[in-house]
């Protein structure tokens, strides 16, 4: 298509561009005279169009956050960039460009109406995010390929959709296609689907829409299951016991555990290998769901200050109202007195009293503000003993448990030395030879060997199993230490500087209206 900027040299979206183009679709009246004397908030503007404007790249829109609309219909655009900060957009016009790809609408997600028309766009992709979509033009572009079609099922949404002028719409039975596979469209290519265009097409495509439907349950379920078990996974995260309920642990103990893989290969070893697996994973599931109840008890207390927090804040918040309003009604009869006052004298006592009056409004809000900052303190400090103990009350018992853990290892090293030294015997009268294998074999020569095998396996078990209790201690600790942190430093003085700032900034401005009156400034005072 030839264009009315085709001679113009490709522009750039720039401030100067901005401006002019918010100026001219601005208010023509007196309010836009003061606008344009004023300057522009560009975060003000809720509609904008660039249109014929020869832009080749977009940028700089990066302060218009309240746009819904924005149309940029025939430029020269090659790229769909510079749109991450418009999060507010529901209409975008991005038709008779030169986009390739369609791509840059991520952060789009109330985007309602969006066209492409007219560009060079040969797949249909990178749209996940916009499940808002209602309407979508994508005609005339280089589509050729009518299953790209069916990335367009994920639109619940989209009930008016343009592909008029791809190729693939010269191919039989486009439409039928279309209306099939896209049941939730109402209007396709700028015509009403009737009845009975829907049911022919329904027909003619039923064992395929059915096998797409089974296929599109069964993905919906495995992501569904997939979804719960990251959310299950993250609570056991929370907990600190992730994996823990089977046999997880246990299994790590003999991943790094060569010499302990090869003496599970002993002769008579197998039902003693199973017995201290049930046992050990026994432990690990009680501890699994110690953890459980644990972070429950945590969670509860965490909510449990915060609704204490906010209930003291709200009552000081009030209390705090309740004065302001009281100095109102003060301030109110003063400023009718002040309109009504010719002494001098008068007027002067009348002042001294306001600013009193504003003195103690300060007094009293500042009073308060220490009142709930003693208060709150004092509701940390419990809290931070109540976490304190159920932290230590959690190690204590995780420590335990991994103690069990640890005497199960003990004992089942204590056995397998005994085994190890009964095969030994057997192995140097000949009496397996056609029992174990080269790699087993190996580890026999003298009883140093397999001694020293048995040991090393029994070494790795206690290191796995100390470094668990080691991870679970620190990370609950640190968890303690951020919470406790944030509760001070993020929460707490943040709160109090800015309720200290809102206090300042009130009386400042409660002593500028006295200072400001004119009935003073023209007077003798």
């Amino acid at each position: 298509m030839s264009r009315l900027y085709d001679t113009v040299e490709p522009a750039v979206v720039d401030e100067d561009m901005l401006k002019r183009a918010v100026e001219e679709q601005g208010p023509k009246d007196e309010a836009g005279k003061i606008a344009k004397s004023e300057g522009i908030d560009f975060g003000d503007v809720l509609a904008l169009r660039l249109d014929f404007l020869n832009v080749l790249k977009i940028d700089n829109l990066w302060e218009f956050t309240a746009l819904t609309k924005l149309q940029l219909d025939n430029n020269i655009i090659e790229k769909i960039e510079g749109l991450d900060c418009l999060v507010n957009l529901v209409w975008l016009d991005l038709s008779f460009n030169n986009i390739e790809v369609i791509e840059g609408l991520n952060a789009l997600t109330k985007l309602e109406d969006l066209t492409l028309y007219n560009n060079r766009i040969a797949t249909l992709e990178n749209m996940d995010t916009l499940l808002n979509l209602h309407v979508f033009s994508i005609g005339n572009n280089m589509l050729t390929e009518l299953s790209n079609l069916l990335y367009l099922r994920r639109f619940k949404e989209m009930k008016t959709l343009n592909l008029a002028g791809n190729p693939f719409c010269k191919q039989s039975g486009y439409k039928q296609y279309v209306i099939a596979f896209l049941s939730g469209i109402d209007f396709l290519d700028y015509r009403l689907v009737d009845k009975q265009s829907r049911e022919d097409a329904m027909e003619k495509h039923m064992i395929q829409r059915d096998e797409m439907l089974h296929n599109e349950k069964q993905a919906e379920l495995k992501q569904e299951e997939e979804i719960k078990n990251k959310k299950q996974l993250e609570l056991h995260k929370a907990a600190y016991v992730e994996l823990m309920d089977g046999p997880h642990l246990f299994e790590m103990m003999y991943i790094e555990d060569s010499e302990g893989q090869k003496l599970s290969e002993m002769p008579g070893i197998e039902d003693l290998l199973q017995t201290f697996k049930d046992k050990f994973v026994a432990i690990c599931h009680q501890m699994f769901e110690y953890g459980l109840k644990e972070h429950e008890k945590r969670d509860s207390e965490v909510k449990q200050f915060w609704e204490c927090v906010e209930d003291a804040e709200q009552e000081n918040k009030n209390l705090g109202m309740k004065a302001i309003n009281n100095f109102m009604v003060v301030k109110k009869r003063i400023m009718q007195e002040l309109g009504q006052i010719s002494d001098q004298k008068v007027l002067e006592s009348v002042v001294a009293d306001y600013n009193n009056q504003v003195s103690e409004l300060w007094d009293k809000l500042m009073g308060l503000e220490l009142q709930i900052v003693d208060q709150l303190e004092d509701v940390i400090k419990d809290f931070e003993r109540s976490m304190q103990d159920l932290v230590a009350s959690f190690q204590e018992n995780i420590q335990a448990f991994l103690a069990q853990c640890r005497d199960l290892e003990t004992f089942h090293h204590e056995k397998m030395m005994e085994i190890a030294i009964i095969t030994l015997e057997k192995v140097l009268k000949n009496e397996l030879d056609d029992e174990i294998n080269e790699d087993l074999r190996m580890l026999f020569v003298d009883k140093d060997t397999i001694m020293n095998a048995v040991s090393s396996s029994h070494d790795v078990h206690l290191l796995k199993i100390d470094n668990k209790e080691d991870d679970m201690v620190t990370r609950i600790n640190h968890w303690l230490k951020t919470t406790i942190d944030k509760i001070h430093e993020d929460e707490e003085v943040a709160r109090n500087r800015m309720r200290v700032t809102e206090i300042n900034n009130l009386i400042d401005h409660l002593r500028d209206e006295i200072d400001n009156l004119e009935v003073l400034q023209t007077g003798n005072y």
